[in-house]
């Protein structure tokens, strides 16, 4: 699956915390609060249930774009945006 995810989190510390869980989970920053990710349905899932953890429900909010391949064909990038490749093997 192909996944774009978009934070905006109040503190500091839960920041981190979520931009490292995304991190772990093979996401790349492609800006400050966007990650995009080559993710298996499985651990899209613990993603979701280990960022869950970090946010504050009330100041908090993530969303998760799922991109079909016809639709990340469509993506339009400017600038010095790059697209990230897709992953060979990765055991995690």
């Amino acid at each position: 699956m192909f996944v774009v995810i978009s934070y905006d989190i109040a503190d500091d510390r839960r920041r981190l915390k979520v931009a490292q869980a995304l991190l772990d989970f093979g996401g790349e920053r492609v800006q400050r609060s966007v990650f995009e990710c080559y993710i298996t349905e499985r651990n899209y899932e613990r993603l979701q249930r280990g960022l869950r953890r970090h946010l504050d429900i009330e100041e908090d909010s993530v969303r998760f774009y799922v991109l079909c391949e016809h639709c990340r064909a469509q993506v339009s990038l400017w600038g010095v945006a790059q697209p990230i490749e897709r992953p060979g093997l990765r055991i995690i």
